[in-house]
């Protein structure tokens, strides 16, 4: 919701200026923090465990999934990120195969990238076709007389591409992986709060019949306060405390950062930063679509809300990723004082995340400037 917003800093500075202690000490703002976010989820995640980052809470949804079957091996997304704690570094491909290599315990599923995946846009049922290719494994680790714990990964892949999974992929997932006894734990640490517009939470995008067994979220929990949450079931909440050894994070939940997520909450509300993110969202994208009949480095634009994909190109045909032309294209973007980054596994994917705030004629800006400096590499290139 932008930097600095008065809302938000004064409950911060209120709460502070009053009380900020331990969670040892109990406090209203943390039950009348689980309370609203418990009216945004379904009715079955219910308990929530809260930390002070997203990497917190994804370790923390790990040990869950871990606790609650009673076993260790993970199915995940390629190219996946899950955070920087060393046991989020094992289940995030983007870092494993630049470091330590895969654990034996680690299965990698193929992203669900209906572009340049193994299934396009042209598939008749890709969601299905991809969810197949997770039952393909869980088939193959179990010959290996291994179980599956949960399956993990972001409602959206992000570092992945700005990838936006196929519909009714989520659901035939989570249908193998409870056949194999496992859970499903669904990242929202960068999609959730609203910025698809359309849905509060990203996994909301895959259908009202689907519902993950754990969701973590964290980034803009807090607007920029280090603040995140772990909710899931009771049954799982059950199995992880059943062992004896109490969970228990120092800061996490504090009457502070309770107290920012729900000056954070109440701006969503009052400021329609949804229906704010569904229109801009949908300018935003269809303006970059029209840069695309201009531009033929341009291959594909995608996206939901204010959570945008441009992927470039050498060659629409053969869909050759334009590496050094996105590399480019972001330093002479920051010179013009727009600042994005490139995702995906070949970094040719100019991501779109900005603030919920962001406006129509942000919109025209930053189009513009992509659409003058493209119109200039072309021209040095020809």
């Amino acid at each position: 919701m932008g930097h600095c917003h008065p809302s938000i800093t004064k409950a911060a500075a209120e709460q502070m200026d009053l009380l900020n202690t331990n969670t040892r000490f109990l406090h209203d703002n943390i039950v009348l923090y689980a309370d609203r976010l418990a009216h945004t989820l379904p009715q079955k995640l219910c308990v929530f465990y809260f930390v002070n980052s997203g990497s917190e809470a994804n370790d923390l949804a790990l040990r869950l999934a871990q606790q609650y079957t009673q076993t260790e091996d993970v199915v995940v997304l390629d190219h996946a990120y899950h955070g920087h704690l060393k046991s989020l570094i094992d289940i995030s491909p983007y870092k494993f195969r630049k470091l330590t290599g895969q654990k034996e315990w680690v299965h990698v599923a193929p992203l669900p990238d209906t572009y340049r995946g193994i299934y396009r846009e042209n598939h008749p049922n890709p969601g299905q076709a991809y969810a197949d290719t997770v039952k393909d494994l869980i088939e193959e680790v179990h010959r290996k007389g291994r179980k599956i714990s949960a399956f993990f990964a972001e409602s959206l892949p992000s570092v992945g591409g700005q990838i936006i999974l196929p519909h009714g992929y989520s659901a035939k997932v989570a249908e193998y992986v409870h056949s194999a006894g496992g859970v499903f734990v669904a990242d929202e640490v960068q999609t959730g709060f609203g910025r698809l517009g359309s849905h509060f939470w990203g996994f909301q995008q895959q259908g009202p019949d689907f519902c993950p067994d754990i969701v973590t979220m964290g980034k803009p929990m807090g607007n920029g306060h280090p603040l995140s949450c772990v909710a899931t079931t009771a049954e799982i909440a059950g199995a992880f405390t059943a062992n004896g050894v109490e969970y228990f994070n120092t800061f996490g939940g504090n009457p502070v950062s309770c107290a920012i997520g729900l000056a954070v909450l109440d701006v969503i509300e009052k400021e329609d930063l949804r229906g704010n993110a569904k229109k801009v969202g949908a300018y935003l994208k269809d303006l970059l679509t029209q840069l695309q009949t201009r531009h033929h480095m341009i291959g594909d634009v995608r996206g939901l809300g204010l959570f945008v994909g441009l992927e470039l190109v050498t060659d629409r045909e053969t869909r050759t990723p334009a590496t050094e032309t996105a590399a480019l294209l972001v330093k002479r973007l920051k010179e013009d004082k727009i600042v994005v980054s490139t995702d995906g596994p070949w970094e040719n994917v100019l991501k779109f995340k900005p603030p919920m705030c962001f406006s129509m004629e942000d919109v025209d800006l930053v189009v513009q400037c992509i659409d003058r400096l493209l119109t200039d590499m072309e021209a040095s290139h020809s």
